[in-house]
């Protein structure tokens, strides 16, 4: 499939959230976070992230989860770096750029962004490295956790 037209649906979602996943578990930073610490079953988080997702793009499902709490679980037995939500950002454009194209795919994009942003400042405290300097995270494309302005 070829980044021809914007994410349009839930059935969107759940294709871009499985090739996304796919390559989160494989890549060698991000991956054991998901497989070994949180021993994450596609499956069965799919549904609750198609959720998440959903939400933010469409206003339409309900969410009702709390996402912080999963997030601090895994820093708590590993702590997570910017260079860990770098790599995350950086996974989750490089999906959403080969699939769609649109207003909706540039919200998913800066919506993740803003969430790896604002997870990484609140895991890390207000003196966090978002800027990637200081040995933390290093973009792969150029990329960058931009600070809010």
């Amino acid at each position: 499939m070829s980044a021809t037209r914007d994410i349009r649906d839930r059935d969107d979602l759940d294709v871009l959230l499985r090739r996304f996943y796919g390559a989160a578990f494989a890549d060698p930073l991000i991956g054991p976070f998901f497989t070994e610490i949180a021993g994450t079953d596609l499956e069965v988080h799919l549904p609750r992230i198609t959720d998440f997702w959903e939400r933010a793009l469409f206003r339409t499902a309900g969410y009702g989860r709390d996402a912080f709490a999963p997030h601090a679980a895994l820093h708590t037995a590993r702590p997570l770096t910017a260079a860990h939500f770098g790599r995350w950002t950086q996974l989750w454009r490089a999906t959403v750029d080969g699939l769609h194209t649109g207003p909706r795919a540039e919200r998913a994009k800066a919506q993740g962004e803003r969430i790896a942003l604002a997870m990484l400042r609140r895991l890390a405290g207000p003196g966090a490295d978002t800027a990637g300097t200081g040995g933390g995270f290093v973009p792969l494309a150029a990329l960058r956790l931009r600070s809010a302005a």
